[in-house]
């Protein structure tokens, strides 16, 4: 196996010179660094990562935690950082927690075992009522998910906004019974149960929600329970798509008309939405600029350790469809 000292005995230059070539440095003359390259590929050189990891207490490698990679919002967060990491020459460890706190501690401790440079992360709510960037070894950057006094920087949407925003839609199509299915183990389901709250308070009427495990599969299970019920809710919002998904799926078991029998709206406007019949009423989240935003914060922070805090954030959209037209 070839070693730097070999490729640079062979290009006939010096081993910082073959260094700097592979780290993307300047002081390289465009000659000499095409010759360096051309060793490089000719040899199959690889370098060590690993001893370069131990060598210096930098590396190449960001981290990216998300709570459920199942949610489409993720994968458009994720793809936002993947682009920026590959424009700027870096690689990104992508790991699951699936609202797991033991998981998420795991992924944490990996992460430094790996000694990436820093970490994207979309926090549990039990990680989020106690986070500290003071008890990391790396800088991290929150998105999604942050308190309003998290001493972090953190990129969010205005999610109490967008949802009373949303629900006052329903209000205003004539829905009085209107029920709010949120995730209750995350910040964010909770931020927009409040925006809820605000909106059915200010119009006088009865507040109804339900909160529960931020997926699919808990949603069918409860509102196959609320759809049996009586009065049935004459609107339901969803916290989030996952949610949503699963009301449509009890909907369509118990044979219920949307937006006659009733009408519903959501978060994260996934793809589908506008694809169903009829199409759904829906907050679209900027989810690419969220991604894009929360890498440029984290690579900031790596920059300039002791700079100020920064939170970002970004409006919600709310997409008015079919489904909670008036009946």
């Amino acid at each position: 196996m070839a070693r730097i000292k070999d490729v640079a005995k062979r290009a006939g230059v010096s081993v910082a010179s073959v260094s700097r070539v592979l780290a993307g440095q300047p002081g390289v003359g465009a000659e000499t660094r095409e010759r360096i390259l051309t060793t490089i590929r000719e040899m199959e050189y690889r370098p060590d990562l690993a001893a370069r990891r131990l060598r210096s207490r930098r590396t190449d490698i960001l981290g990216l935690i998300v709570s459920d990679i199942r949610n489409p919002f993720f994968t458009d967060v994720s793809r936002a950082v993947e682009d920026v990491a590959y424009q700027r020459g870096l690689r990104v460890m992508y790991c699951n927690a699936d609202e797991d706190p033991a998981k998420e501690t795991l992924y944490l401790e990996m992460m430094r075992d790996e000694n990436v440079s820093g970490v994207i992360l979309s926090p549990t709510q039990s990680l989020l009522e106690r986070f500290r960037s003071q008890d990391f070894s790396f800088p991290i950057v929150l998105v999604d998910r942050a308190l309003p006094d998290t001493q972090a920087d953190a990129v969010v949407v205005d999610n109490a906004d967008s949802t009373e925003r949303m629900v006052r839609h329903m209000i205003e199509t004539g829905r009085r019974r209107i029920l709010f299915l949120y995730g209750e183990a995350s910040a964010t389901g909770c931020e927009r149960y409040e925006g809820y709250a605000a909106a059915m308070r200010a119009a006088g009427l009865e507040v109804q929600a339900q909160g529960l495990a931020p997926t699919g599969e808990g949603a069918l299970d409860i509102t196959r329970a609320v759809l049996a019920s009586s009065p049935r809710p004459e609107a339901i919002v969803c916290s989030n798509g996952p949610i949503l998904l699963g009301l449509i799926d009890a909907i369509r078991e118990a044979g219920l008309r949307v937006p006659q029998d009733l009408a519903i709206s959501g978060f994260d406007d996934p793809f589908w939405a506008r694809l169903v019949q009829p199409a759904v009423t829906a907050v679209a989240q900027p989810t690419y600029e969220m991604g894009r935003a929360a890498i440029e914060l984290l690579l900031s922070r790596i920059a300039n350790p002791g700079q100020e805090f920064r939170r970002v954030v970004l409006p919600g959209e709310l997409v008015v469809r079919e489904s909670s037209a008036r009946a």
